[in-house]
């Protein structure tokens, strides 16, 4: 088990960054994007594709995406204990997400090891995140200042301590956040594959393939196409064109007026409210 401070959970109290963006639902617009640039990378993409019941029961992909709100809102607003239980649950979800590559995929040969542990894989989940959410919140709740965006990630280093990292692992500002990623892009890890567009097509699906749903899917999918880097959008064969752009425009805008003025009650994840 992992020592942690008395009080783990990111931000550490109402009062972090954390906990301001985190507890807007809206936020989880952004999570598919995330998503999408987590399954650039070949390894990451290869542990879904083996252990994940997105990808071996879909008929459990609901119950799994409440499990992961679950554990997102237990690490950002727990308590100490259950901020803990939550990473030792996590930890050992990964004991059993390893294998080997079944043929080449980008710059990874056939072959290639990969675990949930390894470290440079949780690195760039983490970043992705880091990437995504401040961006979705800008995007559909208000603006945010550069201190903010900075607090935002130094507050998330502790999951390097969570889940077992190095010290000093994960990047504690956007600087040393945008040094990472460029670094990581450099360095060829990050290719869409086929496999993973076609993990993006179930992700962006929508239930029914009926033609009345056709235009749901295109709405569902507009805050991923926003928040995509446009390289990711280009890599995974996504539109973005005038509608789009205008219609995610328009998104923005209304989300930006109507969002503020919505009571916390209804805004906010009820988890942000406990006692502190």
């Amino acid at each position: 088990m992992v020592h942690i401070s008395p009080d783990p959970a990111l931000g550490s109290g109402p009062d972090s960054i954390s906990w301001k963006i985190n507890r807007e639902i809206v936020v989880v617009l952004g999570w598919p994007a995330a998503i999408l640039m987590q399954l650039a990378h070949p390894l990451v993409l290869a542990g879904v594709l083996e252990h994940s019941v997105f990808v071996s029961d879909p008929s459990r992909r609901w119950k799994r995406l409440r499990s992961t709100v679950e554990s997102m809102l237990l690490l950002t607003f727990g308590t100490a204990e259950q901020v803990q239980r939550t990473a030792d649950k996590i930890n050992a979800i990964h004991d059993y997400v390893h294998g080997r590559l079944d043929c080449r995929q980008g710059i990874f040969p056939k072959g290639t090891w990969y675990t949930a542990h390894d470290p440079e894989l949780l690195r760039w989940v983490h970043a992705t995140l880091l990437d995504v959410i401040p961006r979705a919140y800008e995007a559909f709740v208000g603006p945010l200042t550069d201190a903010e965006k900075d607090r935002y990630c130094e507050e998330a280093t502790v999951m390097a301590q969570l889940l077992q990292m190095p010290d000093g692992w994960l990047p504690a500002s956007m600087a040393e956040l945008r040094e990472y990623m460029d670094r990581t892009y450099a360095s060829g890890a990050i290719q869409v594959t086929d496999r993973a567009r076609w993990m993006a097509g179930e992700l962006l699906a929508v239930p029914k393939p009926l033609p009345q749903w056709r235009a749901l899917g295109w709405l569902n999918a507009l805050p991923t196409l926003l928040l995509l880097p446009p390289r990711m959008r280009a890599a995974y064969g996504l539109s973005w064109g005038l509608s789009e752009r205008a219609a995610s425009r328009a998104g923005e805008t209304i989300a930006k007026q109507l969002v503020p003025r919505v009571p916390a009650l209804m805004r906010h994840w009820p988890a942000s409210r406990r006692p502190v």
